[in-house]
């Protein structure tokens, strides 16, 4: 008699309840088990807690089977893997000379034909086929990988640029705060300087009053000793002397009271009045506002931008920078710090005789990477200067009468308008005009300063007499 084949490992691992890969197996007394789920199901139908397979009644309780979790968790996750699997591919009647591959049954076989009404091709032919459909999944998976890499490169070098940021900053902090402290202290020996001599003088007054006080208390003594005397004198000694006496009693007696000199103390209302305000206005008219602050980690790696960050030139050489997302790669150019979303904004921009510039605005999505004109369309509105021809930021010349050194910039966000003009006299170079619907920011464009004696753009404050 021949040896019968062994049940098959799905055989142990179904629940003769569901007929189904177990899930959260348990085992009763009688070792036959369950999913978990289901044997509480049937002992809810039976109302007795009965064995489903052999009838026996249960006296213990129920025991989760660990190890049969575990491999029945292991079985049905190499059923879920898909025909990729090679228990799946391999026909398991046909496991000599496999040569063929049945496009139907999606794995490997050893007749040709296998079935009547099916495709099957050589085996080898089935390989290059899947081979070349998976290449494209590892093209993309290797770029995918060189994009993360790339991406990892990038957060490593951030770490040491952000130790640079930090030490320039605090280095520019620190001379700002140290230029501050000088003003301070200057300021302070100065106003002491003013209150000692103020001190002086009138010490000095005080002095010379008091001297001629103690000159006339000298005389006054001296008077009055000279009367006492005559008065000690009797009879024709007395008569003789009593008019020269009385003479210079009456000379003495002649001038007016002294009186104390008004404002000969100190005036400490005017040296201590308001003096933190007082000195504040000072350093106000010593330092300067600029209604626009450039954002370095905008700048192209050809621009250098001033330590205040309201000044921007070219380079001669590129700088090494991060690609972070803010950085604009392609131009030269760079954006202010501040967006605008609504109102009304001005700043002017020192031009000089910088050969090639453009200023403007540009909206928060404007593409900082690829290539992208200067154009409305684009997403920005700009006043372009190259080779002594002025253009409004999509090719058409505009006529000026002379050359400008400064241009002022006016942005009417919610108005749609981004104005330009001549700040000595205000007239209007051009005005843009656009429904704005994001952030707008301030925007720069500067080329190589060549001969010119202007090496940057700067930007500044509005001029007093040219302030709407």
């Amino acid at each position: 008699m021949a040896e019968e084949n062994p049940p098959p490992l799905k055989h142990f691992l179904t629940c003769s309840v569901c007929t189904e890969i177990v899930k959260d197996p348990v085992s009763l007394g009688c070792h036959h088990s369950f999913c978990s789920s289901c044997l509480q199901y049937f002992w809810g139908q039976a109302e007795n807690k009965n064995c489903p397979v052999c009838k026996r009644k249960s006296s213990k309780e129920i025991v989760v089977n660990f190890s049969l979790k575990e491999l029945a968790d292991s079985y049905a996750g190499r059923q879920r893997s898909g025909p990729s699997d090679e228990a799946q591919v391999v026909c398991t009647e046909h496991l000599k000379d496999i040569k063929c591959f049945c496009k139907e049954e999606q794995r490997a076989v050893s007749e040709f034909p296998h079935q009547q009404g099916h495709t099957v091709v050589p085996l080898e032919e089935q390989v290059q086929e899947l081979k070349q459909q998976l290449r494209p999944d590892l093209t993309a998976l290797q770029a995918r990988r060189s994009r993360h890499q790339e991406l990892e490169e990038t957060y490593e070098a951030m770490v040491p640029h952000l130790k640079r940021q930090r030490v320039k900053t605090e280095r520019r902090i620190r001379a700002e705060f140290e230029h501050l402290h000088r003003f301070l202290r200057e300021e302070e020996e100065a106003r002491v300087k003013t209150l000692r001599e103020e001190e002086e003088q009138k010490r000095k007054r005080i002095l010379l009053e008091r001297k001629t006080l103690q000159e006339q208390i000298r005389s006054l003594s001296e008077g009055l000793s000279a009367v006492e005397a005559d008065l000690q004198k009797d009879g024709l000694s007395f008569l003789s002397a009593s008019t020269r006496s009385r003479t210079s009693a009456r000379a003495l007696l002649s001038g007016s009271d002294p009186q104390l000199l008004p404002g000969a103390l100190l005036d400490e209302a005017k040296h201590l009045g308001n003096l933190a305000h007082r000195v504040w206005e000072e350093m106000g008219q010593r330092t300067t506002f600029s209604p626009v602050t450039l954002d370095p980690n905008t700048a192209s790696r050809w621009l250098s931008l001033s330590d205040d960050l309201t000044s921007v030139g070219s380079m001669d050489e590129m700088q090494t920078v991060l690609n972070n997302p803010e950085r604009c790669i392609r131009y030269p150019e760079v954006l202010g710090s501040e967006g605008f979303s609504s109102g009304e904004h001005c700043w002017e921009v020192e031009v000089g005789d910088l050969p090639s510039w453009r200023i403007g605005v540009a909206k928060e999505s404007v593409d900082r990477k690829g290539k992208r004109p200067a154009s409305p369309d684009n997403g920005t509105w700009c006043l372009s200067y190259t080779r002594g021809k002025y253009t409004q930021g999509t090719g058409k010349t505009l006529t000026l009468k002379r050359t400008r050194k400064r241009i002022r910039v006016q942005l009417d966000y919610d108005g749609g308008e981004v104005s330009f003009y001549d700040p000595e006299d205000m007239t209007l170079i051009y005005t843009h005009h656009h429904t704005f619907t994001e952030n707008i920011f301030p925007w720069f464009c500067v080329g190589a300063a060549g001969e010119a004696r202007t090496k940057a753009v700067r930007v500044c404050g509005v001029s007093s007499h040219t302030q709407l």
